[in-house]
């Protein structure tokens, strides 16, 4: 076999008007191994670029200057445009993965994504309605605290196994190593990417409630008054003394002493991304609220988050936005 496969290899390197398509065709691929086959697509590849080298030095070059130029307009557009900048993005996010898991027939992320859209829209319509239902800050932030745990903990699965994979941990188990970290890297993408569009939705969901309940106007004044036992996210009654212990949530006190249910505050803070008392919009100290240090590396996972939404939803528009510099240029 190996000596037919060099025979296959020098007819693919000289196939360049050496007329060596007959003898190219008398080998049988199916008689070749998997790693044959594979050696023989890596020659035919360097013998289709050879001499190309400095065609790829500028798509290389053009790659750079467009990764450059995109990330400044990016942020310039952040800074001056926010809302329009989260708005787009955050529709970027929803639909680009879904294009491509399409495209490529990945059925189990096409039913999980149908089902945390349509339980996400209910929630969102909720959030948007007016007069705002008393128990619908709530129930938003339960099902975005929830699904900010579900991410995390999946997300930190994915992360093991492949890591166990690396390692070669997975012989333990006597699961092959392709089988190990397609599962790993599944559960790493599922965790990132609804971690991702859990928080911008969230935040779209935190910024309509806290006008719609109006405890305070553009100028940071409260317009309604609060009493101490009511809660000023979700408006509910405080069960729970801040001292004591709770069956189902605890009871936090700010800084600003405004008091509010766990549940509702840590949606305001980490999952909305609210660093403000929701009455007085005081800042709010998290190191101070999370007294337990395995919780902390919550803030930390949300900041990774924020960092992969621009991998996620920009640098696919990026890359076409290259491969079309390119097809103009004649260079693909």
């Amino acid at each position: 076999m190996a000596g037919v496969f060099e025979v296959e290899v020098d007819g693919v390197e000289h196939d360049h008007g050496h007329g060596h398509h007959d003898e190219a065709q008398q080998i049988d691929l199916s008689q070749l191994s998997a790693e044959e086959k594979w050696r023989l697509e890596h020659a035919r590849m360097h013998a289709k670029h050879k001499g190309h080298e400095a065609m790829h030095a500028e798509m290389v070059l053009i790659l750079i200057v467009t990764l450059v130029l995109a990330q400044l307009l990016l942020v310039q557009w952040k800074q001056r445009h926010p809302k329009s900048y989260n708005l787009v993005t955050l529709f970027q996010m929803w639909v680009v993965p879904l294009y491509f898991t399409t495209k490529l027939h990945w059925w189990r992320f096409l039913v999980t994504w149908f089902i945390f859209s349509a339980v996400t829209a209910f929630v969102s319509f909720r959030a948007t309605r007016k007069p705002l239902n008393c128990t619908t800050p709530r129930l938003v932030y339960k099902w975005f605290l929830l699904l900010y745990k579900l991410s995390y903990t999946t997300g930190i699965v994915g992360y093991t196994v492949v890591m166990f994979t690396l390692f070669g941990l997975n012989l333990i188990f006597r699961i092959k190593p392709e089988d190990a970290m397609d599962f790993g890297v599944s559960l790493l993408f599922y965790g990132l990417y609804y971690g991702v569009l859990g928080r911008d939705f969230a935040e779209m969901c935190a910024d309509f409630m806290a006008s719609t309940v109006g405890y305070y106007s553009a100028s940071g004044m409260p317009t309604k008054h609060l009493s101490d036992s009511i809660c000023a996210v979700c408006g509910q009654p405080i069960l729970v003394d801040v001292s004591e212990e709770g069956i189902i949530e605890n009871t936090y006190r700010l800084s600003c002493n405004h008091v509010f249910h766990e549940f509702c505050i840590r949606g305001w803070c980490i999952v909305g991304k609210k660093q403000t008392c929701p009455y007085c919009k005081e800042k709010v100290d998290l190191k101070r609220m999370f007294s337990n240090p395995w919780e902390r590396p919550h803030v930390m996972y949300g900041q990774l988050l924020d960092w992969l939404r621009y991998l996620v939803a920009w640098q696919p528009v990026i890359i076409g936005l290259v491969q079309g510099i390119n097809y103009i240029l004649g260079l693909e």
